[in-house]
């Protein structure tokens, strides 16, 4: 008997962030309830497999929800308790899988947890957080940067000492190494997975466990290899000391064992924010014995040169490091990076799309880069976001931009001023004209997705690099027992004359002039054109 392989790795994630999918109230802040309202766009027009959920907790809404105030309900802008449970119902009810944001390095400093730890050193949850006296003068306890900027270091006129935050002062850092935290953090964890969800993506996984020594960070120097963006003052510093203490792999394997447990009925799943660009720490993240994170996320596809070469060096790297029964994932836009027509041109969605779902391993989308909403250009004075509103040209509030659904004044999502103004490109990057063009980007994204589902060749099967693809086009096999695909990708702004490794039947092409189901032994790629071909029984 032949075993189905796991939901996670044939599934395609498709990324909502709340506030900016669907508003049911009128309220311009979107809720669970629109989800809902919304779910058939997953059965008919984008047919993915996976759902994920950014944070719809209880928050005072310093980072959007990335500051929890109540671990184990719902915000009452998004919704409560029973609609969020009709939510994952009506998911499952289609066939789909929801996984939802865990957020377990630092809570909102509203939490009630914190409010007591902040209350008196003496009190029994100060140990909950990270609390250090100053040092000699008066300054914070280590050099530490915070991803936002400024010190890791919050000072507590209260109780005269410090705290500590790798964000916002508003999102103090947990204590993983107090056993009543992780109790209450993995109690959490499970309130959701009884509710039915089926995984977690677990918010800046590396970031649990410090140095417990907790010595200073040394400065950058010239042999680092940058990260994929401009990071402002963070970027000051070799982040060695503050992240990714080998005492997370314990942690994580805990983790993993939580889920584990309820896997027996309904196998569930972690996917972490991972960022790290050493390609070997990176990949330890699956455990020695793949018993850690089912996934770390790989974002080192963003760090790529957009460039057949860059990306077939990411590709290779992956496959090579990897462990050997470990699966891929790739990652070409989410919440915190600037939507992909922006990055790599309108010119390229297609090519990018056809990249990210027919490479082996599992493809997380975002929502709106499958009809094109492109960078919005945020004015300060109606910009939201913390991060940018301390550090100029740092905002994410552009990708962040309410779904546009139709061409209407709130593009379908809100009838009211909506939290964020809608792009101004919605007149035709919306999901309701593209659905009535046979030739639109959403179209292609659907026969896309469809094609991924129809071959296992696609979802499931091996790769192999296509060694006879010309400079600047990036070639690849994908096989399954018999079945046999080739992918072609022009990343050039040239026609490419190639060959083909035998009689190729034509599935699917970027160019929608190109007719299907025709048989090819050679074919000139159009500029920036990327085509599927089946191969039949060929054996390359």
């Amino acid at each position: 008997m032949t075993t189905q392989p796991a939901w996670w790795k044939t599934g395609v994630i498709y990324q909502i962030y709340p506030r900016s999918f669907k508003d049911s109230t009128g309220n311009g802040i979107g809720d669970l309830a629109g989800i809902i309202e919304q779910l058939d766009y997953f059965t008919d027009q984008m047919p993915v497999d996976v759902i994920w959920l950014s944070p719809f907790y209880p928050s005072p809404m310093a980072d959007f929800g990335y500051d929890v105030s109540d671990y184990t309900n719902v915000h009452p802008l998004f919704g409560d308790l029973d609609t969020f449970d009709k939510l994952v119902d009506e998911v499952h009810k289609r066939d789909l899988k929801i996984i939802i944001d865990f957020v377990p390095n630092h809570s909102s400093d509203q939490h009630a947890w914190f409010i007591e730890s902040r209350s008196s050193r003496d009190n029994p949850k100060r140990d909950w957080y990270v609390w250090r006296d100053a040092k000699p003068g008066g300054s914070p306890p280590n050099n530490w940067i915070g991803v936002f900027g400024g010190s890791m270091w919050e000072w507590d006129e209260a109780t005269g000492q410090y705290y500590l935050h790798s964000f916002l002062k508003g999102q103090p850092d947990l204590n993983w190494r107090n056993p009543e935290v992780k109790a209450a953090m993995f109690d959490a964890m499970r309130f959701w997975l009884d509710r039915g969800i089926d995984g977690f993506r677990i918010d800046v996984a590396h970031h649990l466990m410090k140095d417990p020594l907790e010595r200073d960070n040394p400065p950058v120097d010239d042999t680092v290899v940058m990260r994929h963006k401009a990071m402002g003052e963070y970027d000051l510093q070799m982040h060695v000391n503050d992240v990714a203490h080998a005492d997370i792999h314990p942690l994580m394997r805990e983790f993993r064992a939580l889920l584990d447990s309820y896997s027996a009925t309904q196998p569930r799943f972690a996917v972490g924010e991972i960022h790290d660009f050493n390609w070997e720490s990176w990949a330890s993240y699956y455990g020695e014995n793949e018993d850690e994170l089912h996934m770390p996320f790989n974002f080192l596809t963003l760090a790529a040169p957009w460039t057949a070469t860059g990306i077939r060096d990411i590709v290779s790297a992956m496959e090579k490091t990897i462990p050997p029964t470990a699966w891929p994932n790739y990652v070409l836009g989410n919440h915190d990076e600037k939507r992909l027509a922006t990055r790599y041109g309108q010119e390229n969605t297609r090519l990018a799309a056809m990249l990210l779902l027919t490479l082996r391993g599992t493809p997380t989308l975002y929502y709106g880069d499958e009809i094109g909403i492109e960078e919005a250009i945020i004015p300060r004075e109606q910009q939201q976001d913390p991060w940018g509103l301390r550090a100029e040209g740092l905002s994410r509030d552009g990708c962040r931009t309410p779904m546009q659904w139709n061409d209407s004044a709130g593009a379908g999502f809100s009838s009211t001023i909506p939290w964020l103004p809608v792009h101004q490109n919605k007149t035709t990057k919306n999901v309701a004209t593209q659905q009535e063009n046979p030739r639109s980007l959403l179209n292609f994204y659907k026969a896309l997705l469809l094609t991924r589902k129809q071959h296992p060749a696609l979802h499931i099967g091996s790769y192999k690099p296509y060694r006879d693809a010309p400079a600047n086009c990036f070639g690849y096999y994908r096989t399954y027992n018999e079945q046999h695909l080739l992918v072609l990708l022009n990343f050039s702004d040239t026609a490419l004359p190639c060959k083909l490794p035998s009689n190729a039947n034509l599935l699917l092409s970027t160019k929608s002039g190109r007719r299907a189901h025709i048989t090819f032994t050679e074919i000139t790629l159009q500029p920036r054109e990327g085509v599927v071909f089946d191969l039949g029984s060929f054996v390359g």
